[in-house]
């Protein structure tokens, strides 16, 4: 028989997720006094964490109606259904309060008057009390982990809000062919064209593990660059992809330099997907590639009213203060990418520096920059809309975000995971990692994993070196 654990939250691990209560299955979980009082006071705001908080609050005081002391110090059953998480298993332990002094005191050294402290002093009683059960400290804070280990306290850090476990199994979107592939599978393939576009009908083991809108690749020089668009069991539908390689096919000028930015391009302009995800490290072109994709589509093609672009404002070093004058305007200073690329984008147009300020004029009309402050309730219909940075979300800030595209509208996230500058967010547990992971597979989504940064010899270098 398994040891019961009995899981002690610190405040920050429901600051971070509100439904952690819900989220440990058929185990028990143990809240100090000090913990109610750290959300009291982090409840007022409009940050995420006070929202966070003032949900917490809500949960518990739905638990606590029409109950009494006896049944609070025996424990109140966690609710079923209510994390909406539908891959774990409903809880079906208890909830437990700090209603005494529990005896017991912290080491030497360990003075008993920080919140995380007193956290650790509960810990460390209940885990001298309750000898039956495996007393588990869950925290996000790296030092509060590390002196719970120090005083003997078995201390972890949450894991529930975790995607995937390991950010080396993400999605890439990209699949290489086996070299035997057309050998095994040539007598069981259709091929046909309609229109300026190659089709191939194949079925066996290799597309029986295949998503819609995987990009597939033979090595070499000739080696074949498609498209899955449908997958039926063991068959699956390939396109082949456009080659954006060659000036003759370029995108408002730009030129796909490795094979996964000609995907990416591929996936951008393709008008049944709705949503495309460019994961990549800096240089590689997530912003170049969304924003010439954009242009083609808004201006050449008309498929799209305007271009919406946003980002998440973390400053990389200190913040400057107060930034004066309307929301575009305060958002410009955050949008240094946009204008970066705007400059590569009109640097070839024709009719010198008259016809270059005439398009960066064109440009700045159709291009509008917007907050995400303000993107509650809003809907954007037939707009492509880019989100930079994305990898600084949350998951439940992203859900946000996603669902305010309307219909028509596509919606482009970009960012690298490798440069997280928000609290408590890793590469496994950020917005970005979340949308990868769940949108696999739906058959209006893309995404790319970029693996080479095309910005010069001497980022490069810098990148792998430094």
């Amino acid at each position: 028989m398994t040891m019961r654990r009995l899981f002690v939250l610190d405040t920050n691990v429901m600051l971070h997720d509100p439904t952690a209560i819900f989220r440990f299955e058929e185990h028990d979980i143990y809240l100090p006094m000090i913990v109610l009082e750290e959300l009291d006071a982090n409840k007022k705001g409009l940050s995420e964490p006070a929202r966070n908080a003032r949900q917490v609050s809500r949960f518990l005081d739905d638990m606590m109606r029409d109950v009494t002391k006896e049944q609070i110090d025996a424990g109140l059953a966690i609710p079923s259904g209510a994390n909406g998480n539908h891959d774990k298993k409903s809880p079906s332990g208890r909830l437990f309060f700090q209603t005494r002094d529990l005896p017991g005191s912290l080491p030497e050294g360990l003075p008993g008057v920080g919140a995380d402290n007193l956290i650790l002093a509960q810990a460390l009683s209940l885990q001298r009390e309750q000898q039956h059960a495996r007393v588990i400290l869950v925290s996000k804070d790296i030092n509060l982990r590390i002196k719970a280990a120090i005083v003997g306290v078995h201390a972890e850090d949450y894991f529930s809000d975790r995607t995937i476990n390991d950010v080396d199994v993400l999605y890439t979107g990209t699949q290489r062919l086996p070299a035997d592939f057309w050998e095994r599978l040539g007598k069981d393939m259709r091929s046909w064209k309609n229109d300026d576009r190659t089709w191939y009908q194949i079925s066996g083991p290799v597309a029986a593990g295949w998503w819609p809108n995987l990009c597939v690749y033979e090595d070499g020089a000739r080696g074949i660059e498609a498209i899955v668009r449908e997958v039926n069991g063991p068959a699956a539908k390939l396109e082949l992809a456009r080659d954006f390689r060659g000036e003759r096919h370029s995108v408002w000028g730009i030129t796909a330099r490795n094979r996964e930015q000609n995907f990416a391009l591929n996936l951008l302009l393709e008008p049944e997907i709705d949503v495309v995800t460019l994961l990549g490290p800096a240089g590689s072109g997530k912003t170049l590639l969304a924003l010439a994709a954009g242009l083609t589509q808004t201006l050449e093609r008309n498929r799209y009213i305007e271009i919406i672009m946003t980002r998440v404002t973390v400053p990389l070093g200190e913040d400057i203060g107060f930034l004066p004058g309307t929301e575009e305007e305060k958002m410009e200073p955050w949008m240094g990418a946009l204008m970066d690329n705007l400059e590569v984008l009109t640097h070839n147009q024709e009719g010198g520096s008259w016809g270059r300020a005439a398009t960066n004029d064109l440009l700045r009309n159709r291009i509008k920059i917007r907050s995400l402050n303000f993107m509650r309730g809003r809907t954007f219909l037939n707009r492509f809309i880019i989100l930079d940075e994305a990898q600084n979300l949350t998951p439940k800030q992203m859900k946000a975000l996603v669902t305010r595209a309307g219909p028509g509208s596509k919606l482009v996230c970009l960012g690298n995971i490798a440069q997280i500058d928000t609290p408590y967010l890793t590469e496994t547990t950020c917005g970005l990692t979340y949308v990868v992971n769940r949108f696999r597979g739906w058959g209006h989504s893309g995404h790319v994993t970029l693996v080479r940064g095309e910005r010069s010899r001497l980022a490069d270098f810098a990148t792998e070196a430094l």
